[in-house]
């Protein structure tokens, strides 16, 4: 494709960005920056949403991921579901009943301050690592479609992508990103639409024999009962699905963040179910793609790449199909990362600001200061952690992520479990040494699960990462004063 069409269109792309971000900022405080007022149209946020969960990860490595593990990854969604439910009918309520800017307050009430500083530390070394990962895949394909051919050094690129979320964020913060994270969730799926109908009628199928291609083909497979060993067996995905949506949404400040700026729980509630019910036909379009992406590789000759995540790049932009699938695949690719990446940095500086620095007893002017500062410092931050992504790159993102999630979440997960379904007091000052120690034996547990167990961890060892921390902070209960 042509680099200054590409270019082109991407600038055109964020120059409406930067136009909502205009009419979204005016009269921009802080309230609209970490809260939107709590004017937000529940549909809007929903909408959103879906772009934010699915990002650029999904949008390169989920139709990748099909050429190894079919679409058995439809088992976790199904899990998703299930979890969604639980934040609606249980995290939500408690959030909107103590009327939360970050989330991770609850534990400064529930348990104490370093209960409180481990959840907020946590999240930020979560989420920074997470939406790192999600930014580090544009720039890859940036970089190969714009700006190698001009020559530009990859780590200017990752300073241009950065510059870019920090210019329509800076001022209106969430309000901005609720509304911009819409029009990114819509180009994403029009994006995916076009893909599949071209390819489809590029091998002469109808509607009806392009779902009977993709049912018979090598790839349909969804569902594993018959191997325990495998991490595809259903009873792991589906619950490591449910546990991974409580924790990296329910108990995640960017994705709740937006959820918070609903006008009352109802709406969020609404927002919620909505939500959770429309992830599923959105990422079976996901794995349907990647089952036609592979069909079209092997009828056309191409080479599968060794790293599955370059697949969809390589057929979309390297004249294979018509020039406006590559058009859309760049501007799909770009509204799916960004979409996430926004929001996370509108989530990092909100913790920050909120969580470590503390902001009660700040005037507003001098709130908005340390806001602005804290914003800089951590998109600073996301292009030097981008860089090392690009040092250490791993063969699906998307699975680098959720293992990830698994160590830094799973703390998360037994704190707020033990905070909601017990009435024990703990002693505070150990919290952090659990939520070291937690992580730490699950590493050593995964590391030696297939010499141990016979069979290597999957997505489950979140759960059993959240079990220790429970009964971790069980032994330090003060059980004088329970």
């Amino acid at each position: 494709m042509n680099p200054i069409l590409i270019a082109s269109i991407i600038a055109a792309y964020f120059a409406v960005l930067i136009t909502i971000s205009i009419i979204t900022g005016r009269k921009a405080d802080n309230d609209t920056f970490f809260r939107g007022n709590k004017q937000s149209p529940w549909y809007i946020v929903s909408i959103g949403m879906i772009g934010a969960s699915l990002s650029g990860v999904t949008f390169i490595s989920v139709p990748g991921w099909v050429g190894s593990t079919g679409m058995t990854y439809m088992q976790m969604v199904m899990g998703y579901f299930l979890g969604y439910l639980v934040i609606a009918h249980i995290l939500l309520p408690l959030y909107y009943r103590l009327n939360l800017t970050s989330i991770y307050s609850y534990l400064e009430d529930r348990f104490g301050f370093w209960s409180y500083k481990s959840g907020s530390f946590l999240f930020l070394l979560s989420r920074t690592i997470g939406a790192s990962a999600r930014l580090y895949l544009v720039a890859n394909v940036l970089q190969l479609t714009v700006f190698e051919a001009f020559k530009v050094p990859f780590e200017a690129t990752v300073l241009i992508t950065i510059l870019l979320i920090w210019l329509y964020t800076f001022k209106g913060g969430i309000k901005t990103i609720i509304w911009t994270d819409t029009l990114q969730t819509l180009f994403m799926l029009l994006s995916v639409g076009i893909t599949v109908v071209v390819i489809s009628r590029s091998m002469n199928l109808s509607f009806g024999s392009m779902i009977n291609t993709i049912s018979q083909s090598e790839y349909s497979s969804i569902f594993v009962f018959d191997d325990w060993s495998s991490k595809q067996h259903f009873i792991k995905q589906f619950f490591s699905g449910a546990f991974i949506t409580i924790v990296m949404t329910g108990l995640d400040q960017d994705m709740m963040q937006k959820n918070l700026t609903c006008r009352n729980l109802k709406d969020a509630q609404k927002n919620m179910h909505s939500y959770g019910f429309a992830f599923v036909p959105v990422n079976l379009l996901f794995l349907g793609l990647g089952v036609l992406l592979y069909i079209f590789a092997n009828n056309q000759g191409i080479a599968i790449p060794k790293n599955a995540d370059d697949l969809f790049p390589i057929i979309a932009t390297s004249g294979h199909l018509p020039q406006i699938v590559g058009i859309f695949f760049i501007l799909g690719l770009v509204a799916a990362a960004y979409s996430s990446a926004d929001s996370a940095l509108t989530s990092l500086t909100t913790s920050f600001s909120v969580d470590i620095i503390g902001l009660k007893n700040k005037t507003e002017q001098q709130a908005k200061k340390i806001r602005f500062i804290v914003h800089i410092g951590f998109s600073l931050l996301l292009a030097l952690v981008i860089l090392l992504f690009r040092i250490f790159n791993s063969d699906s993102i998307i699975s680098t992520i959720f293992n990830l999630a698994g160590y830094t979440y799973g703390p998360l997960l037994g704190l707020y479990s033990f905070g909601l379904f017990t009435k024990l007091k703990v002693k505070d000052y150990w919290v952090p040494l659990i939520a070291i120690i937690a992580p730490v034996l699950i590493g050593i547990v995964d590391y030696n699960s297939k010499a141990w167990f016979g069979a290597p961890m999957g997505f489950e060892k979140l759960i059993l990462n959240g079990l220790i921390t429970f009964f971790g902070l069980l032994i330090i209960t003060r059980w004088r004063n329970k």
